[in-house]
């Protein structure tokens, strides 16, 4: 793991859905001032794990520490005041809300004098929601609303972020755009991420460790930089085949954890 201590350390999860297993013994640490990925397919657990760490979810079995606390099984709203944040998939704005309404209602945890502050400081991340503050956030665009639901967990002054996969379903052009963002919180602000993506290349270029699920158990754990090096991740989350002398694939590679 990189050199640093902890903020987050999740040991040994198992989570349910009723009789269903999300994940299965998950274990993961998430230094505090850096960005954790977490890759899978679909229905691999990546956002159960979320779930279980932010409270929407109680582990059946295993520990989640945050800052040297237990929080497993904590309401929710006691672990948003502890400092996490949680961006959830699909974005969840209040559609009939205008913008800055939406921001309002991430400032729960804020002091009334500086919300107006803490507004304006998003803005400044965000230039186009300052455009729109008076529009029913239900008019905005996908990618607007993704940088509201960002800019609605930063209200908080999170020492971490859960984000569950930020880039869905915008253009490439977007995705970078929030990739930009995601550093910056990261770098100005020291706001620890744990990134949960399927788009695999954006998450482990601005990532520095990352582990792999798979059938809700990690599988495979490294920096970013040495896992986008190996043949699994290549193939089965780069999309690089594997290419034969002729210029052909020779035959369909099996996962070397299964």
């Amino acid at each position: 793991m990189i050199a640093a201590e902890p903020l987050l350390e999740v040991h040994n999860i198992e989570t349910y859905y009723g009789l269903i297993a999300g994940v299965r013994g998950v274990s993961l640490e998430v230094p505090e001032g850096s960005i954790v990925t977490i890759l899978g397919a679909n229905g691999a657990g990546k956002t159960t794990v979320l779930k279980t760490i932010c409270g929407a979810m109680v582990p059946n079995k295993g520990s989640v520490r945050f800052a040297g606390q237990d929080i497993a099984g904590r309401d929710p709203d006691r672990i948003t005041r502890l400092g996490i944040a949680h961006v959830p998939e699909g974005r969840e704005v209040f559609p009939f809300l205008t913008t800055e309404e939406n921001l309002k209602m991430g400032a729960f945890t804020c002091n009334s004098s500086t919300v107006k502050t803490e507004i304006y400081r998003i803005y400044e991340y965000f230039p186009m929601l300052k455009e729109h503050r008076k529009l029913a956030a239900g008019y905005l665009s996908g990618g607007q609303q993704q940088m509201l639901a960002v800019g609605r967990a930063l209200m908080l002054r999170p020492k971490l972020m859960l984000l569950d996969e930020p880039s869905l379903g915008l253009s490439p052009k977007l995705v970078h755009s929030i990739s930009e963002v995601i550093e910056s919180i990261n770098q100005d602000q020291g706001v620890t991420v744990l990134l949960v993506e399927q788009n695999a290349q954006m998450a482990l270029n601005i990532a520095d460790y990352g582990y792999i699920l798979d059938n809700g158990r990690v599988v495979m754990e490294d920096s970013t930089t040495r896992l986008s090096k190996t043949a699994d991740v290549q193939e089965f989350y780069l999309g690089k085949k594997a290419i034969s002398v002729r210029g052909k694939r020779r035959w369909k590679q099996r996962k070397t954890w299964r």
